[in-house]
């Protein structure tokens, strides 16, 4: 059982990790094609996704779980119920969409022609929300290695229709090469349609979702009862509303950004500009990103195993502190080769004026890492309230901090909301947490690993000389300063452990 449930935390956790580096391969190729406006314009979009997903499926799809976990012979009954009551909404909501698309479009700056934008979107979100409950049915039925296959050909498949449309289909539409296959092309691919082409990649790799789901559509029937559907919106209303809170620390600087930004901030260039060089800039996080993403999935079953353990506290504040010496390092190594790495993620240069901003983005994550290690104690002591209560929180402060900053400094703001809002939750979650689940965390350890860090830092972020190369090579002596600075700050516990091994 427990072998089962390892492997299965693996392949999730693995997938996710995978599809989220297939879809950041999306960033090089997409700001080589597109200007930072452009660019800017489908990060809004999609910005805009991510609540639609909270909304379009209101916590149906954990309440779905939830259920059908606690009554398993009523799986079908369960399963019909949510997936209906999703269809029908969607329906109700894509088709509100539509109606009014060409409106939204001009609300939003897009004018008439963002309209089929928005018509696609509609159907993206509706067809994200019906597929959620067949991929919950998976998970539920343990069908681990289905439910990652899928994933992964989704994310080929959004990457592969990109580079179909906007690489080989304007290759061959203007006569570069495969000049036989013109008169084909000419047919599908418009090229005034530019950055639409991203937009109609995904929701065509999403729409074949539904297929893939074939067996549990094959046995499904249009259900609404009531009886289970009246507990499973009160039990999912509170998820929504968390989920919003989360949407907002997530994705809504790229349109506070868009919004609020005072006319000519930038020397002439529009909010869409603005938007774009943020966005770009903020893939710069992916190292830090992924590092957490590892750590979710590895950890929360750890947290679980080891709680009855009487030595489990000091092994969570072990943890805590050897995953900010890792964030730390990688923050380091991130910004010693900020110009190397600039150049494969973002290789349009006219992107690279918003580096700047990256150090902010690479702390934030981390803290955001942070806030995920010390959630163990709400999770472990069944006050998952307070989870939704500090997102909430979270989102003021995102809220409040746009609407301040981003007017006086521009998207430099909205990486400051980004940093102040994650910290502010750790803190929070640790304030509380020492309340109602005490662990030993080593406060001073930390602080002295982040303020070397920052120190180190500035260092490199300043250091600019004529010579590259050897600007390069001073900038990563001085993360080998800083492995030196660990190695005789923990050289005693690294010891320590080396002899317990030993003895073993």
């Amino acid at each position: 059982m427990i072998r089962k449930l390892v492997s299965e935390t693996v392949l999730y956790g693995g997938t996710t990790i995978l599809v989220r580096l297939i879809s950041y391969a999306l960033t090089p190729l997409h700001t080589s094609v597109f200007a930072p406006a452009s660019f800017g314009i489908i990060s809004e979009f999609y910005a805009y996704a991510v609540a639609a997903n909270v909304i379009y499926t209101y916590g149906m799809e954990t309440a779905f779980f939830r259920f059908a976990t606690k009554d398993k012979d009523q799986l079908h009954f369960h399963f019909s119920n949510a997936l209906s009551t999703l269809i029908f909404s969607s329906i109700i909501l894509s088709f509100c969409l539509y109606v009014f698309s060409e409106d939204i479009s001009i609300a939003l700056g897009h004018g008439e022609e963002g309209a089929k934008y928005v018509t696609w979107f509609a159907i993206l979100f509706a067809v994200d929300a019906i597929v959620a409950i067949p991929f919950a049915r998976l998970r539920l039925l343990h069908k681990a290695k289905k439910f990652a296959l899928i994933k992964i050909i989704n994310a080929v498949l959004i990457l592969a229709l990109n580079a179909f449309f906007l690489f080989f289909c304007k290759d061959v539409y203007e006569g570069k090469y495969l000049q036989d296959l013109k008169p084909f092309i000419s047919e599908i691919y418009d090229p005034t349609l530019g950055l639409g082409y991203t937009f109609l990649a995904n929701l065509i790799a999403n729409v074949l979702l539904i297929p893939m789901h074939a067996d549990a559509f094959f046995n499904f029937k249009l259900r609404l009862n009531f009886t289970f559907l009246k507990p499973a919106y009160i039990y999912g209303y509170p998820i929504m509303l968390s989920g919003l809170a989360f949407a907002i620390n997530e994705a809504a600087d790229r349109i506070f950004i868009k919004y609020l930004l005072p006319d000519n901030f930038y020397d002439g260039e529009t909010s869409e500009w603005a938007v774009g060089v943020y966005a770009a800039c903020y893939k710069l996080s992916i190292f830090i990103t992924m590092a957490i993403q590892a750590f979710k999935y590895a950890a929360e079953p750890f947290f679980f195993s080891r709680a009855k353990d009487k030595n489990a506290p000091a092994t969570y504040a072990l943890i805590l502190d050897y995953f900010i010496v890792f964030c730390c390092l990688v923050i380091l190594l991130v910004m010693a080769n900020i110009s190397f790495l600039s150049s494969i993620l973002i290789p349009n240069e006219a992107y690279w004026v918003g580096l700047p901003i990256v150090p902010f983005l690479l702390f934030a994550n981390l803290f955001l890492g942070v806030y995920y290690n010390l959630s163990v104690w709400f999770k472990l002591t069944d006050r998952t309230i307070y989870g939704a209560y500090m997102s909430m929180i979270g989102a003021v402060i995102t809220i409040s901090l746009n609407i301040l900053l981003i007017p006086l400094v521009g998207y430099f703001g909205s990486a400051i909301a980004t940093f102040t809002c994650y910290f502010s939750i750790a803190t929070i979650s640790y304030l509380w947490g020492k309340k109602y689940f005490e662990v030993p965390y080593n406060i001073k350890s930390a602080l002295t690993n982040l303020i070397v860090t920052a120190a180190l830092l500035i260092g490199v972020f300043n250091l600019e000389l004529s010579n590259t190369l050897l600007e390069l090579l001073i900038k990563n002596l001085l993360v080998l300063v800083f492995l030196l600075f660990l190695y005789f700050k923990y050289k005693g516990k690294i010891s320590s452990l080396m002899s317990k091994v030993e003895k073993r």
